[in-house]
């Protein structure tokens, strides 16, 4: 996608990711990414990343241990029905 490779690998990656409270981090595992094999960037499309930021919006985070997999991740119930903090 950025280094406009073809020479790609549709991967499960792990990765810390921030709360939007900020108070603590998470380490989600198995997430939908993206290997470029000739540059060697490792990255998750937009709507990936997208989904994550909307769901750790809409889920009771207290309630995450400090490994979770995208999958149950995605799969925790939502308080709100949908993100009210995006323009």
């Amino acid at each position: 996608m950025w280094c406009e490779s073809s020479e790609i690998l549709i991967t499960k990656q792990t990765a810390a990711w921030e709360l939007p409270i900020g108070n603590r981090a998470i380490e989600i595992t198995s997430i939908p990414s993206i290997e470029c094999l000739d540059c060697g960037m490792i990255y998750q499309e937009d709507s990936v990343h997208e989904e994550i930021e909307d769901q750790l919006y809409l889920i009771d985070t207290s309630k995450i241990e400090s490994s979770v997999s995208y999958e149950d991740l995605m799969a925790q119930p939502r308080l709100l029905k949908k993100n009210y903090f995006k323009v």
